[in-house]
C-alpha cells in the first residue's frame, strides 16, 4: 500500500477492544467514557477477513493492541487466525503485563513473536497510581515470563511524565545493562486526563538521555533490535545485553518515515494517530463489500503529518480507542 506521499504501509495495528483493566493517566480519562456497544466490535472472523483483503495490497505486519488485548476471551484465536494467512510475516502484541504471565504460552503458541510491555514504574505503589488501578503487578516477574516464553524482541514502553516518573528514568534505564530487553522512553502525549496541560508534563528525548547517560556513562548509537524498530532511536552501553530507546513524539516528529495504519475495534481504518480521517469499513464488510478500494482511497488521504505539536489530537479523548 503506497500513501499519498510515497510512504510503503505496510503495518497494521489491530485493536481488538477498546476496553482495559488499567486507567492510566496518560491514556485515558479515569470515568466518562463509553464502551463501543459488544455488537458494533470486529468478530474473530472480521479481522480475519479484513487482514486477508488487506494482504494483497502490501500488508505484512500486525500488532495486536487495545485497549489492552488480553483481556479479549478470544484473542488467541483472533492473533492464530492472523498468523493462518499467507503473507503475514509477524505479530507483535502491546500490553500492560497485568495478564501476561498467565498467558505469554498461549499468546506464544497462538502466533505472537514479540511483545512490548507497558511499564511506567518500578514502584508498586506509583504503578498503581498511574494505572488508578491496583493489581498487584511486578514487572520484573512480567519480563522474565515474556523472555522465558521466547518472545524476541521484549521491548518496554516507559511513558515518562514530569513530577510523576521522571524521577525513575535510570532505574528504568539500567534494564538495558541487565537484561536483554528494549527499553523506549516515549514522550508524554497530551490525551486523556492530561490533554490540557500542554507540554508543562513533557520530559523530552534529549533531557532523558542526559540522565541516562550520567548515570550509565557513554550510550553509543545502536540499529536496536532485529524486528520492529519503528520510530525509535536506540543506544546502547558497551556491553549492555539490551537497548535504551526514545520516541519522540512532541520533539522531533517521525512522520516521514511512518509505515503503519489503525484499525479500530470497531472496524474504523484510521490512517493517523492523531489525524480526524477515518474510513468506515465494518459496514461494507458485514454487507460483504470488497474492501480494496475504500482502503486505496484512505492511503491517499493519509495526511503528511499529524498536528500535535499544535496540541490537536484529531478528536482523540483515549488512546485506548485506536490502539496507540
Amino acid at each position: 500500500m503506497i500513501d499519498g506521499f510515497g510512504r510503503s504501509i505496510e503495518y497494521l495495528r489491530i485493536s481488538v477492544t477498546d476496553r482495559c483493566n488499567f486507567r492510566c493517566v496518560y491514556c485515558m480519562p479515569e470515568r466518562g467514557l463509553d464502551w463501543i456497544p459488544r455488537d458494533d466490535v470486529l468478530s474473530a472472523a472480521e479481522i480475519h477477513d479484513v487482514v486477508a483483503q488487506l494482504v494483497p495490497l502490501g500488508l505484512r505486519r500486525i500488532r495486536i493492541t487495545g485497549g489492552e488485548p488480553t483481556i479479549r476471551r478470544d484473542v488467541c484465536d483472533v492473533i492464530a487466525g492472523v498468523r493462518s494467512i499467507d503473507g503475514v510475516e509477524d505479530i507483535a502484541l502491546s500490553t500492560n503485563g497485568a495478564r501476561l504471565e498467565a498467558m505469554a504460552g498461549d499468546l506464544r503458541a497462538a502466533g505472537v513473536s514479540r511483545v512490548n510491555i507497558s511499564v511506567d514504574s518500578l514502584r508498586a505503589d506509583r504503578i498503581a497510581a498511574i494505572a488508578r488501578r491496583d493489581l498487584k503487578l511486578d514487572p520484573i516477574r512480567v519480563l522474565h515470563a515474556a523472555l522465558d516464553a521466547g518472545f524476541d524482541p521484549v521491548k518496554i514502553n516507559a511513558v515518562i511524565v514530569r513530577g510523576m516518573n521522571d524521577d525513575e528514568i535510570v532505574p528504568l534505564a539500567r534494564l538495558a545493562t541487565e537484561l536483554p530487553v528494549h527499553v523506549r522512553f516515549i514522550e508524554l502525549m497530551p490525551v486523556g486526563d492530561m490533554a490540557d496541560t500542554g507540554f508543562e508534563h513533557v520530559v523530552p528525548a534529549d533531557e532523558i538521555l542526559a540522565k541516562a547517560r550520567e548515570a550509565l556513562g557513554v550510550l553509543l548509537p545502536d540499529v536496536g533490535p532485529a524486528l520492529g524498530n519503528g520510530p525509535a532511536r536506540y543506544y546502547r552501553a558497551p556491553g549492555a545485553p539490551g537497548t535504551i530507546g526514545v520516541i519522540t513524539p512532541m520533539t522531533h516528529t517521525y512522520c516521514a518515515s511512518c509505515n503503519r495504519v489503525r484499525l479500530t475495534a470497531d472496524g474504523r481504518l484510521r490512517t493517523c494517530l492523531f489525524g480526524d480521517h477515518e474510513v468506515d469499513l465494518r459496514t461494507p464488510l458485514r454487507a460483504g463489500i470488497p474492501l480494496q478500494s475504500l482502503v486505496a482511497r484512505a492511503m491517499a488521504d493519509k495526511p503528511r503529518e499529524h498536528a500535535l505539536l499544535q496540541l490537536r489530537t484529531g478528536g482523540l479523548r483515549a488512546l485506548s480507542q485506536t490502539g496507540g
